[in-house]
């Protein structure tokens, strides 16, 4: 049971309002997080707003000192790459500065692409031309990005919704890519499905990986809790695949992002509900044990 309890989930530290919804009402939308720590150990915050159903998208990034107020450094519109609607971005150091990565919606389509922004610096980006890293398909949407840079090249870990069956697209997995430079990429398959008859059976987004192989996702079980997602865990196998942990979700929040601190602990953001259906960006400290 320890697998669970001492994952960093919401709840277990003091909630604080990060970003606050961007009106009243269904769709109206502040969350899916991407955070990072610069050197100067301000914490730079990648995520994306939605105003209404029927409005406009934004990918926005910000900086914050003490990780709850932050300063809004690049606002990237939706109209900016011809989309219909932005979702999870990711951000990740390169030699040269930065890399964002920006989800975007094929207008009167299904299908989603996923582009690269390169820039000396993080408010550069706000000039930069996007170049795609993961092309439109006609067989799945591409979408909400984990993006990671190591020794050995880049990994990405991609929600994947299925496009095979018409009135059917919110179904979706998780998928393995690597990369040698972060912009070609290799599919190395799917590592993680939904679970058929369980609360996540029609499909498990991955949103954060812990360096110990466990992992935080997103599921649902039906189409219409489409954007009523839960987060559940999953531990990752020895055949590459993560296996989900326990048989419930254990929050009902959605994107939930894990940022490791330099001391020690956690600081987690995650996009939770309001009463009137609006999502909140909210941030919780936890500290590592005395």
């Amino acid at each position: 049971m320890e697998t669970m309890t001492d994952f960093p989930l919401p709840g277990a530290g003091d909630p604080a309002v990060a970003v606050p919804a961007p009106g009243a009402g269904p769709g109206f939308w502040s969350g899916a997080p991407a955070a990072v720590l610069d050197d100067d150990g301000t914490i730079l915050l990648a995520y994306r707003v939605r105003n209404g159903h029927d409005g406009h998208d934004e990918t926005v990034v910000a900086r914050s000192d003490d990780g709850v107020a932050f300063e809004t450094l690049v606002t990237l519109p939706e109209w900016r790459f011809d989309a219909m609607g932005v979702e999870r971005p990711a951000l990740v150091r390169t030699d040269d500065g930065w890399r964002l990565y920006v989800c975007c919606a094929i207008p009167y389509s299904k299908a989603w692409w996923i582009g690269a922004l390169d820039a000396p610096t993080v408010e550069g980006l706000a000039d930069a031309d996007a170049v795609t890293a993961f092309a439109p398909d006609t067989r799945v949407a591409v979408k909400d990005p984990i993006v990671r840079r190591g020794a050995d090249g880049w990994e990405a870990w991609i929600c994947c919704h299925h496009l095979d069956i018409p009135g059917h697209e919110d179904r979706m997995s998780s998928r393995y890519a690597t990369s040698e430079d972060g912009l070609a990429w290799t599919w190395r398959g799917t590592v993680m499905s939904g679970t058929p008859g369980a609360w996540d059976a029609r499909g498990a987004r991955i949103t954060a990986i812990l360096p110990d192989g466990r992992a935080a996702y997103d599921g649902r079980a039906t189409a219409e809790e489409n954007w009523f997602e839960r987060t559940g865990l999953a531990q990752l196998g020895d055949d590459g695949v993560y296996e989900p942990i326990g048989s419930q979700p254990l929050a009902d929040v959605r994107y939930l992002e894990v940022l490791a601190l330099p001391g020690g602990g956690q600081r987690i953001y995650y996009e939770a509900r309001l009463p009137d259906e609006s999502h909140e960006l909210r941030t919780e400290l936890l500290l590592a044990p005395s």
